[in-house]
C-alpha cells in the first residue's frame, strides 16, 4: 500500500515472483469512470472508491477460498484505514506493507512515469487523504531502498518463503 509513485507495482510483482504468489494490481480493477476522473486530474471520492474496494475484497476472498492455496500479492493504495478495513474483512491473515516515501521522491518518480493514467497533480490529494498506518497495522518500509532490497526486507519481516 501507499500513494502513487511509491513503487507498489514494481515491488509487488517482484515479491510475488520471489514467493510464488499470484500478483494483482488494484489499478487494473478500476472502473473506466475512475480512470477517466484520474486522467482529468480529479481526485476520487469515497463513493468512487466504494465499488472498487468491494471488488478487490471479492478478489481477496476468492483467493482465500481457492483450494490451491496460492498466496496473493495485491497492490493497492489503501489510503484510509476504512479502505483497509474493507479489504481485511476475513478471519484469514492479511498483511499490509506500507511503502513510505517523501513528497520529493514521489514527485520525481511520477514525473518519470509516462504511461500511467494517474495525473501526477493528484499526488497532493493522495498525501492529504493518506492515513498512515501504525506499526501494528502494517510493515513500514522506506522507498529509498532499491526494489530488490525492499522485497528481501518484506519477505524476511513477514516470514514469506518461496
Amino acid at each position: 500500500m501507499g500513494v502513487s509513485g511509491s513503487g507498489k507495482t514494481t515491488v509487488g510483482q517482484a515479491l510475488a515472483e520471489r514467493i510464488g504468489a499470484e500478483f494483482q494490481d488494484a489499478d487494473d480493477h478500476h472502473p473506466q469512470s475512475n480512470i477517466a476522473k484520474m486522467r482529468r486530474g480529479e481526485p476520487l471520492t469515497d463513493a468512487d472508491r466504494g465499488p472498487w474496494l468491494a471488488h478487490l475484497r471479492e478478489l481477496i476472498q476468492q483467493t482465500l477460498d481457492d483450494a490451491k492455496g496460492k498466496p496473493l500479492v495485491l497492490t493497492c493504495s489503501a489510503l484510509k484505514r476504512s479502505y483497509r478495513d474493507v479489504l481485511t474483512r476475513t478471519s484469514e491473515p492479511i498483511a499490509f506493507v506500507f511503502l513510505n516515501g517523501d513528497r520529493q521522491t514521489l514527485t520525481k518518480r511520477l514525473s518519470a512515469r509516462g504511461s500511467h493514467f494517474f495525473d501526477p497533480k493528484l499526488l497532493d490529494s493522495q498525501l492529504a487523504t493518506l492515513e498512515r498506518p501504525n506499526a501494528s497495522e502494517a510493515l513500514q518500509v522506506s522507498i529509498e531502498q532499491p526494489a530488490d532490497q525492499l522485497v528481501e526486507t518484506i519477505a524476511q519481516d513477514l516470514g514469506l518463503k518461496p
